[in-house]
């Protein structure tokens, strides 16, 4: 069907093949997504290994290990930890998990991996790295974990851009 030349074409006879030009992306490829409060966040999509969702008795709550951590998931023979992002990040509101599925996304660097829980996944983007902003007014709980952030000229919101290394490495999963 490819190698046929009527393929390209509009009408199919008689015509010259139209090709269609591919946009090239700007940027870089990012995740972005939101937290139980609301608030708006995105990973470079180099740092994920994969987005999953689990239904939340899929999630094996464990004892004595730190209220940011919900438990851990089978992901193909290995065992995650699973967090509640928001929370880690000093949000109020914990994530919702009386729902049918948590959205995951595994995070890893080295041989330590991740599940972050989010309350939803939005989209990928092309984001351009050369409009990144320091980060103003995040609070100091946020702001060890965050690169910079967009500001949206729609709507005047700040997308967070956070670094799931520093994330993965912090001293906050042990207490």
């Amino acid at each position: 069907m490819v190698g046929n030349p009527d393929f390209l074409t509009r009408s199919g006879q008689g015509q010259e093949p139209e090709l269609q030009e591919l946009e090239s992306p700007e940027g870089e490829l990012h995740l972005r997504f939101y937290v139980a409060s609301g608030s708006e966040f995105a990973l470079p999509a180099t740092g994920i290994r994969e987005v999953i969702a689990h239904p939340p008795d899929r999630i094996t709550p464990m004892p004595n290990v730190s209220p940011l951590l919900l438990g851990t998931l089978n992901l193909r023979g290995q065992v995650v930890w699973v967090a509640d992002l928001g929370q880690f990040l000093g949000d109020s509101a914990p994530l919702n998990t009386d729902r049918a599925e948590i959205p995951v996304i595994a995070v890893e660097d080295q041989n330590l991996t991740l599940g972050l829980a989010v309350d939803r996944i939005a989209d990928m983007d092309w984001l351009d790295p050369d409009e990144i902003r320091v980060s103003t007014a995040a609070p100091d709980s946020m702001a060890p974990f965050l690169r910079g952030e967009w500001l949206s000229e729609q709507t005047g919101k700040a997308l967070r851009l956070l670094d799931q290394i520093a994330i993965l490495r912090s001293a906050r999963w042990a207490t």
